[in-house]
């Protein structure tokens, strides 16, 4: 198979954030490249079991795990589970995370540490778990959704502008730090997407105001994610899917 549509078969994959939206469709774009599939979720079990569901009717495995990754314990427990059920984790994805929208004027230090700790914490815990099993075998993909707002101005407030740009930073100093282990580290910074997040946004007509003129779809994400797990010689990057608002 390309380096497009990588043979992913034997191998476990972690989707953080995976029961909808971009999540969803990462989560079921490795499962069609093989991948067995852990997602995971906080709140939103019945639509995480429908994913699962739908992995399996194409005939691969999947399973769906409850966890807050924001909490050290929380995925301690939940690889320690999908390593008892599928195996070790060989391509974590890390895409959970929160973008509840503040002004100056209205953002709060608790949401500031909420929106931290859910988009750029999760990452760091969820990599440090996986981390000493990738080491042993030589092998592992580590892909952080990022996003536009990491490198320009957003719409959603300071708060996640600077969860995306520590997450960016987070992907760079591993991808340095494990890349002669067999261990790549990317990121991918989504744009406007047409998923629940964005809805607002929809009926604005925002998307007029992109060069191509639409939102994006969640798998077009997906394939760029796929993409950098097959690819063992990119690390260390941000790949936009942005529809060219933002030129990097």
């Amino acid at each position: 198979m390309s380096a497009l549509s990588p043979d992913l078969n034997n191998r476990v994959a972690l989707v953080t954030g995976g029961s909808r939206g971009i999540g969803r469709a990462i989560a079921i774009s490795l499962a069609s490249a093989g991948a067995q599939v852990a997602v995971n979720y906080r709140r939103r079990g019945d639509e995480a079991a429908q994913v699962v569901a739908e992995i399996e009717r194409a005939g691969r495995r999947a399973i769906a795990i409850c966890a807050d990754v924001s909490v050290g314990d929380d995925v301690k427990g939940m690889i320690a589970e999908v390593e008892d059920r599928l195996g070790a984790v060989d391509i974590l994805v890390n895409n959970a995370g929160t973008g509840k929208s503040f002004d100056l004027d209205n953002l709060t230090e608790a949401e500031f540490d909420r929106t931290l700790a859910v988009n750029l914490k999760s990452a760091f815990l969820c990599t440090q778990a996986v981390l000493p099993g990738m080491r042993t075998r030589r092998w592992g993909r580590i892909v952080n959704l990022s996003s536009a707002a990491a490198r320009g101005a957003g719409l959603v407030g300071v708060h996640y502008n600077a969860s995306k740009a520590g997450l960016e930073g987070l992907t760079r100093g591993y991808a340095a730090r494990l890349g002669r282990e067999g261990i790549t580290v990317n990121a991918v910074a989504p744009g406007l997407i047409d998923t629940e997040m964005a809805a607002p946004l929809k009926a604005a007509n925002v998307a007029e105001r992109l060069p191509v003129g639409r939102l994006g779809d969640v798998d077009e994400v997906a394939q760029v994610v796929l993409m950098v797990v097959g690819n063992g010689f990119i690390t260390g990057q941000t790949i936009p899917v942005n529809g060219g608002v933002i030129f990097i």
